[in-house]
């Protein structure tokens, strides 16, 4: 039967290097020699493993003294290596915001997400105020991109642009909860409410990105 973990973790890394991690994730520090003897290979090969994942930032180490004797490189995993690891997010949140619906409404749920709609607007407009739309837009498809959004922007013409979401960060909850999508365009049109925010390509029906046109309705003083 295979190790849960390997499969988890699938051809994301070198064999070598995956064993490593399982290693460091199941047994937490471990020493270059630890990792040697419980891997069948040379110290010097595991730490040229190291190394690299050192480098990719995905292990770290600390001198440690145990026992008597010169203190131990022991390396650890780093918090970025958890991503390497499949997590349930998506199923808690759709769960919880399901208890939340049962128990107040599916307008306690709607409140939820306006809250967080408010949020990313406050957010969102003290980096953004003042500048012209185009940098607005180009601000904006920013934020989504660190948001996790895989964002762009393209002007179409002088008064035209669009702003493109490739990953949709909440696509299972949203899946579930239509309030979650409503959010979205209420923050667009609320950073941009000079213009008039458009979604004309929807991920929830099957599409391939979101997609949002965003058409200048005012001349803002800052445009000259």
């Amino acid at each position: 039967m295979g190790n849960p973990l390997d499969e988890a973790i699938g051809d994301q890394l070198q064999p070598t290097r995956r064993k490593i991690v399982l290693a460091l994730k199941q047994h937490g520090g471990l020493t270059a020699a630890e990792l040697a003897e419980m891997l069948s290979i040379t110290s010097m090969g595991v730490r040229r493993h190291l190394t690299t994942l050192e480098r990719d930032k995905l292990v770290v180490y600390e001198l440690v003294q145990r026992g008597k004797g010169r203190p131990s490189y022991v390396y650890r995993l780093s918090p970025q290596a958890e991503n390497l690891f499949p997590k349930n997010y998506a199923a808690l949140a759709n769960e919880l915001l399901g208890y939340v619906a049962d128990s107040g409404g599916a307008d306690t749920v709607t409140h939820l997400f306006d809250r967080r709609a408010q949020r990313r607007i406050r957010s969102a407009q003290l980096q953004l105020e003042g500048k012209p739309l185009a940098e607005r837009v180009a601000g904006l498809a920013r934020i989504l991109d660190g948001e996790g959004y895989l964002a762009d922007w393209e002007q179409e013409n002088e008064d035209t642009f669009w702003l493109r979401e490739h990953n949709c960060a909440v696509h299972d909850v949203a899946a579930n909860f239509s309030a979650a999508c409503n959010s979205e365009l209420v923050f667009l049109q609320t950073v941009l409410a000079d213009a008039q925010v458009t979604r004309e390509h929807h991920m929830i029906r099957g599409e391939l990105m979101c997609a949002y046109r965003i058409e200048r309705q005012s001349r803002d003083l800052s445009d000259g």
